[in-house]
């Protein structure tokens, strides 16, 4: 059997003449389905990139409707509830009379004033900056309450 040897420049003439001739079929392929969209059009491009879900941060509106101070057991219901009931961060859970014996010995006007200004991983006003005088003093009582 003889063996045929090709030379570079038949291999490199039928390589491009294959190239030319998948461009050629390629090309048109392609361009079907893009319609005639002018250069510089959005072509829904932004609606196809938007992102799937948005997250806005909104300030909540205060729970006083009336003007009256809420009370003990509703303000430890919207703003200490979250940490107190859990424990997080340390907090002394409502209820639990080990936890809050040595908190009480200090007196009212102790809790009250940490409270007031923070203590540990705890905010000042417990995170509530609307809260008043008055409602940190019902909340403070209806705490000590469940300890007792």
């Amino acid at each position: 059997m003889a063996q045929k040897q090709h030379s570079s420049g038949a291999i490199l003439f039928i390589t491009i003449v294959v190239a030319l001739l998948l461009i050629v079929v390629i090309w048109p392929l392609a361009k079907l389905g893009k319609g005639s969209a002018a250069v510089g059009s959005s072509d829904d491009a932004d609606a196809r990139i938007q992102p799937v879900a948005r997250f806005e941060l909104a300030k909540a509106a205060p729970a006083k409707a009336d003007g009256a101070p809420r009370d003990g057991a509703t303000v430890y219901q919207t703003v200490c509830m979250a940490c107190h009931a859990s424990g997080a961060a340390g907090a002394p859970k409502a209820g639990d009379k080990a936890a809050w014996a040595p908190r009480i010995a200090t007196g009212a006007a102790a809790l009250l004033a940490s409270v007031t200004n923070g203590k540990g991983a705890m905010p000042p006003k417990g995170g509530g900056a609307d809260l008043s005088e008055a409602e940190l003093k019902a909340a403070v009582e209806h705490l000590v309450g469940l300890a007792k």
